[in-house]
Parts: C-alpha cells; structure tokens; sequence
C-alpha cells in the first residue's frame, strides 16, 4: 500500500495552520452549538411541562420538526434556502473585534436548533425523575415555579441530565462535520483543502479521524469526572415510618445552602 509515514506523522504531530483553524472551529461550534441547545431544551422542557396549549403545542411541533427531518437538511435550509427565497440572509457581523462570517453564524444556530429538541426531552425526563414530594415540600414553603424548579426540581434532576448531556456533546462534535456543506472550515473541509493540495487522501483522513477519536476521549474523560462529581451530591435520605419529612439533600436545597 503506498502509505506515506512522512505525511501521516507531520500532520498528525505538527498540524499546519489550515488544521489548526480547523480544530478550534470545531471545538468553539461545539460549545457555543451545545450552550444553545441546552437554553432552548431548558425553555422548551419547561413550556411543554405546561398545561396551557398556547406553550406546550408549538413545543411539540418544534421538537417533531427538529427530530424528523435530517440535520444536514435543517443547515442547508436555514443557510441556503432561506436566504434563495429572499426571507432571510446571514451577514458577517463584527463581534469583540472579531468578524463572524455568515456561515459560521448559520452552523451554530442551526446545530443549536437541532440540539434543543433533543435537549428538551432529556431535561422533561430529568424533571420528571424528581419526586412528587419535592414539588410539594417546595409549594408549602411559599415557593414562586421558577423558585421551585431554580433551588428544588433542577439541582436534582441534574444528576439524570448529566449522562445523556454528556452523549448529546459527543455527538455535536461529529455533527459539525455537516456544517462543512456551507463553507464552514473546520476539520473535515481543512483536510478536504489539504487533501487537494497533497492528493495524500488516506493519510489526512486517517489523521482526521485521529484528531476526532482524541476530541472525543477527552471529553468522555471530563463526562465521567461530572458524573462522578454530581453522583457524590446528597441524596435525599428515606423518611421515617409514617412522616412527611424530607432528607437532607432536600433540606439543604431548601435552606439555599
């Protein structure tokens, strides 16, 4: 097999500024994509816990739209479609000094948007693995809803959010492969530009999937140090024979400590 060692172990160990470019595109779509998603997921679990109409229907066609149509769909119509039937057009705008092209603009809302229908039914399941009773010993107090789910409902169901968060990041790594279809120059279209230039197709994306398999393992080490973390919070104790009384864990999250 004509396999150039050179190439693979330069662009492995001392990437160019095209690969370089490439990964913190990735990365910072990623997150900024992931911090999206989980603020409209955190919104959305929250309207279509609602018994009002007006808050949970809209909720779930968002979440029916998002999860049936494919994501490669979804970034091409948000930055193609629109923008050829005149509704709208991303624009490159001046953020902290720094120009945000369109593209990349179009790639987080896009992969932000997709995430949140996902983020939406992990967080109403975590909600709805809090108990009953928590709701109650939180309304007796005198509690507001967004007091309640702030001090009481969130911090527990955090602990059955985090696994399934920490799946969904793993994933948007890798999504962002798609956005490469509208110009955006993370790690796929760098070594597609790379590849062009050397025509050493196996090597570079060989290296790729290296540099994605290493992206991945950090995070999965960082995923399990959170679960480990947050599995150590308290957890509210049994209550005695016949009482209404809360464990400590609860307690605690009552007197805002």
């Amino acid at each position: 097999m004509n396999f150039n060692w050179d190439v693979f172990w330069q662009y492995l160990l001392q990437p160019s500024g095209v690969y370089l470019t490439g990964l913190w595109l990735t990365c910072l779509i990623s997150v900024l994509a992931m911090a999206l998603g989980c603020v409209l997921g955190l919104a959305a679990a929250l309207m279509r816990l609602s018994r009002n109409p007006l808050l949970n229907l809209p909720v779930r066609f968002y979440v029916w739209l998002m999860r049936g149509t494919p994501l490669l769909v979804q970034i091409v119509f948000l930055y193609t479609a629109l923008a050829a039937g005149g509704i709208f057009r991303f624009e490159d705008v001046e953020l902290l000094g720094l120009v945000v092209p369109g593209n990349i603009q179009a790639a987080i809302i896009a992969l932000g948007l997709n995430e949140g229908a996902y983020m939406a039914e992990i967080i109403r399941a975590g909600i709805g693995a809090v108990d009953k009773g928590q709701y109650e010993a939180g309304r007796s107090l005198g509690m507001t809803f967004a007091k309640l789910m702030r001090r009481i409902v969130l911090p527990q169901a955090f602990r059955v959010i985090v696994p399934p968060l920490g799946n969904e990041f793993n994933v948007m790594l890798k999504n962002t492969t798609l956005v490469s279809v509208i110009g955006v120059q993370e790690l796929l279209l760098s070594t597609q530009m790379v590849t062009s230039a050397t025509f050493r197709v196996f090597e570079l994306y060989l290296v790729v999937a290296i540099y994605f398999l290493l992206l991945t393992t950090l995070w999965g080490f960082f995923q399990r140090w959170l679960e480990a973390r947050f599995g150590q919070s308290d957890r509210p104790a049994p209550p005695a024979a016949g009482s209404r009384m809360f464990g400590r864990g609860t307690l605690k999250l009552l007197r805002g400590r």
